[in-house]
């Protein structure tokens, strides 16, 4: 098993994930307003098989979606990281993603965790560039890749997980490449390991 990486900014710690995140995950799945540009909200079946996956993949790679905790309280408030994917026109890549709950919404997590996960993407990774999607209207996802310094690439895809006819079904893709991200001195995390 490769070893698990686990990172630390300021105010949150990005780790692997243990059974008591599962029904804070559940409730944040079944919310409406978290899961408003998702198809459907989740049950606690399916949540728990989402977070069985996000956890096999990170135990295959030693990094992925992790669990955030905010420090100053232990609370797991959701998810930020990377993901391998092929769903968008440009086939394998890796995107950077963040689904949190509501009441941790507006106080710049979702930005602060993304950074430290982009910084892993760069630094530890060496990767050339990491993306982003949603629906076209999911304008606070799209704001926070804003901040993060992503581009719209012009590159809209109908997602193929999503059914035709759906309102939900065309997606922007946001990009950020290694170099643009150095330039953007952004605050470097503490990295921390199991």
């Amino acid at each position: 098993m490769p070893q698990q990486h686990q990172l630390q900014t300021d105010r949150l710690l990005l780790r692997h994930w243990n059974d008591g995140d599962l029904e804070a995950f559940a409730e944040l799945n079944a919310d409406p307003a978290v899961m408003e540009f998702f198809p459907d909200a989740l049950d606690r079946n399916q949540s728990d098989a989402l977070a069985a996956e996000i956890r096999r993949r990170m135990d295959e790679h030693g990094w992925g979606m992790w669990a955030v905790e905010v420090k100053a309280t232990g609370e797991f408030i959701g998810f930020v990281g990377l993901n391998t994917n092929t769903v968008t026109p440009r086939g394998e890549n890796v995107e950077i993603g963040w689904r949190l709950n509501r009441q941790s919404w507006g106080q710049g997590y979702a930005t602060e965790a993304a950074v430290a996960a982009l910084y892993f993407a760069f630094d530890k990774l060496s990767l050339d560039s990491v993306v982003a999607f949603t629906t076209v209207n999911n304008l606070r996802s799209r704001a926070v890749m804003e901040r993060l310094g992503m581009e719209n690439t012009g590159e809209n895809f109908d997602h193929p997980k999503v059914p035709a006819g759906n309102p939900l079904r065309e997606h922007v893709l946001y990009e950020i490449r290694s170099e643009e991200f150095a330039s953007s001195n952004a605050s470097q995390p503490t990295m921390v390991r199991d």
